[in-house]
């Protein structure tokens, strides 16, 4: 019953410091001329911007992409790990570590100068970048993931039935990881559509950056902006998670 009461007291509490801005906030964009007067005004300022589908879609593209190398590679890095390379563990943990103790400005500029030349004339290699500023989380929550699961056990009995490592990975070690990769692909998208020092620094326009441009023109637009972009991230997750769940659900029915 304590336990309970503690718990219950913890997520009101959490719940009020988050919300509870995010509403004073929402409230004000919608002001019109007075704290008594609300329209929609704001926002209907925001899409008659005309760079804002384009912006947004950019910003969508490259998480996406990011996402995808984000799991390509963490995720048979983490079983080759757990599998072959106990010993190299303590190293990948301190080489997760580096994005977040490397200072973003010399993080931007030597990974820039290491990618080739044609990629750099490219906004994709921001993707890139989003999954090296992801992966202190995922790696740590997909090796979280697996270290939970018997994985030589699955391995070899995957191998002895004639599975190669792809269908071993994809068919037999992906579904019991769900939940952790589900958590692995949260952390980088929700990093992917907010990242802005590292797009600045890079030289490119995304939808932060292109948010933080056009704010300056109407005060309200920008807090209306604010709002619709927490609330596009939360979306996008939600919509994520749903679609994820919903296609497991599914299939478990099936």
């Amino acid at each position: 019953m304590k336990r309970s009461l503690t718990l219950y007291t913890t997520l009101i509490l959490g719940g009020i410091f988050v919300f509870l801005p995010f509403g004073s906030a929402a409230e004000f964009s919608f002001r019109d001329g007075g704290a008594n007067k609300h329209s929609l005004k704001a926002y209907r300022w925001i899409l008659e911007q005309p760079d804002f589908v384009h912006y947004l879609l950019v910003t969508l593209k490259l998480t996406v992409i990011a996402v995808v190398i984000t799991i390509l590679l963490m995720v048979p890095t983490v079983v080759w790990l757990h599998l072959r390379a106990q010993s190299l563990r303590p190293l990948m943990e301190f080489l997760t570590i580096l994005p977040l103790v490397i200072p973003v400005v010399a993080l931007a500029i030597g990974a820039q100068s290491a990618f080739p030349t044609w990629l750099q004339s490219t906004e994709y290699e921001l993707s890139l970048m989003f999954a090296v500023l992801a992966m202190p989380y995922t790696y740590r929550t997909l090796d979280t993931g697996i270290a939970a699961i018997p994985l030589a056990t699955l391995t070899e009995a995957a191998r002895s039935l004639g599975a190669n490592w792809f269908n071993t990975i994809i068919r037999v070690i992906l579904p019991v990881i769900r939940s952790a990769v589900i958590g692995a692909v949260f952390i980088a998208t929700a990093l992917s559509l907010g990242e802005f020092t590292l797009t600045v620094l890079l030289h490119w326009d995304t939808f932060p950056t292109w948010v933080t441009s056009i704010s300056q023109q109407n005060i309200v637009g920008a807090i209306a902006l604010s709002i619709f972009s927490l609330a596009a991230a939360f979306l996008i997750l939600i919509i994520l998670n749903f679609t994820i769940f919903g296609a497991r659900t599914k299939k478990v029915e099936e």
